[in-house]
């Protein structure tokens, strides 16, 4: 039996703040494998999130298959825009939605898991956040800071994340097993630390509509995942890889403004049609985090039912519309 199995292995999955985008979709599938699952989410959302699950209003989307609810080891202020409190300007620090959460940078993040877990605390980091604030804007009218800030959160943060964590990263020979044809075979060590991203097709095609640098900072992000793959392979013996998941009608994303229309377009056209499910981007971030997929790093690894492979549409509707 081929299963994944990522028992005593640690995932930090940064840009969860609900239960409705691929962030949690990943933190649930690397729970259903084993892992414990940190987050790292927002300031400013951070209140609300913690509300909904002392509310039970996510209660549903984290039950497990075995019937166990999942649960976060911690739940961590992050603010992937700034690397350290010295970079943070005045106004964000004053800001009462920042309030009493202490250091929210990513290197105030790497010292709370060293400070709560030990030196070598993670072996998974999953970054799942992006931030582009004029992104309803056409890439022409987008300012300089527009365009600076699409890139520096939702590319550069993982070069940060990398520099800052992959030090933090247990060592290969500390994780447990991976067992193959019922436990028949025992594979120890099998496997190694993991960085992955998400991106998405706007980085090879034109999306009208999806402005803002934001098809420049995944562009950025693609091309960074192939040249960290290499230095982080070198200096922490890490994968680094990257999902372009297929457009999702997330809480987050609806800042884009079109993106049931993108959603519609990318159902109509591609070679399933079928909606592209959270879950689906979820188990092929299990499937990349094990040791199964320790021969995969620096790849760009496309879920989204096929739609990438196409050159042409094929309908201006969705199915059954």
């Amino acid at each position: 039996m081929f299963t994944i199995d990522l028992t005593g292995r640690r995932a930090l999955v940064a840009g969860v703040a609900d239960d409705g985008g691929y962030g949690f979709a990943i933190a649930k599938a690397l729970a259903e494998c084993g892992a414990t699952v940190v987050v790292g989410t927002w300031p400013p959302a951070l209140n609300i999130f913690n509300n909904l699950l002392e509310r039970g209003k996510m209660d549903a989307s984290r039950r497990l298959s075995s019937g166990a609810m999942m649960d976060f080891e911690r739940i961590y202020p992050l603010d992937a825009a700034f690397d350290t409190m010295a970079d943070v300007p005045d106004d964000i620090r004053t800001n009462k939605r920042y309030a009493n959460a202490g250091d929210f940078t990513i290197a105030g993040l790497a010292a709370r898991l060293v400070s709560e877990f030990g030196e070598r605390p993670i072996d998974i980091v999953i970054h799942s956040l992006a931030n582009g604030p004029e992104v309803k804007k056409a890439l022409m009218d987008t300012s300089r800071a527009g365009y600076l800030t699409a890139v520096g959160v939702s590319a550069y943060s993982m070069v940060a994340f990398v520099q800052r964590l992959g030090p933090l990263l247990r060592p290969h020979g500390s994780f447990l097993s991976l067992t193959y044809l019922a436990s028949e075979r025992v594979i120890p060590g099998y496997g190694g630390g993991m960085f992955l991203s998400l991106t998405y097709l706007a980085s090879e095609r034109v999306i009208p509509g999806y402005g803002g640098g934001m098809s420049s900072a995944k562009a950025a992000l693609e091309s960074d995942t192939r040249v960290l793959s290499y230095e982080a392979g070198r200096r922490f013996g890490a994968r680094v890889n990257c999902i372009s998941a297929g457009p999702l009608a997330s809480r987050a994303a609806s800042a884009i403004g079109i993106i049931e229309k993108m959603v519609d377009y990318a159902s109509a056209n591609a070679p399933l049609t079928e909606p592209l499910t959270p879950a689906e981007v979820g188990a092929t971030a299990a499937f990349l985090s094990s040791g199964h997929a320790s021969g995969i790093t620096g790849a760009v690894v496309y879920v989204d039912k096929g739609y990438h492979a196409m050159g042409m549409a094929t309908r201006a509707e969705p199915p059954n519309a």
